[in-house]
């Protein structure tokens, strides 16, 4: 495999602000495996694997677990044109989007009470 349009695991844990032992304990469990090797047996990366790596640590923040970000993974794979069970894929996917949607929810309550909670504050010390 050529390396052009290839990136090594430091240029993807920079762009990605990832560590190196992050990426690489996502390719044991089989969340993102490389691309392909070079010639010295170093990992390889492309766009998508940066794009695929970035949506998992988009779902990082919102609680959900390396095995559910597995699943999710899954789902896209197989949602895609060339993927099998394209339906159960869908309807995967439409659940995760309804739960992210729930998650985000939460989040926004949460903030407007940290807000509050520092509103309060602010008086308290005035």
């Amino acid at each position: 495999m050529s390396d052009v349009g290839m990136m090594h695991i430091g240029e993807l844990a920079q762009r990605t602000e990832l560590s190196l032992r992050t990426i690489r304990h996502y390719d044991e469990i089989g969340l993102l495996a490389p691309s392909g090797r070079s010639e010295g047996g170093f990992r390889l990366y492309t766009e998508g694997d940066y794009d695929r790596l970035m949506l998992i640590r988009r779902m990082k923040p919102l609680g959900y677990s390396l095995d559910q970000m597995g699943d999710l993974l899954h789902a896209i794979d197989s949602a895609s044109p060339s993927g099998a069970d394209q339906e159960d894929a869908r309807r995967t996917l439409e659940d995760f989007r309804q739960d992210a949607m729930e998650r985000r929810e939460k989040l926004v309550k949460q903030l407007e009470m940290a807000d509050e909670f520092l509103r309060l504050l602010a008086i308290e010390t005035e």
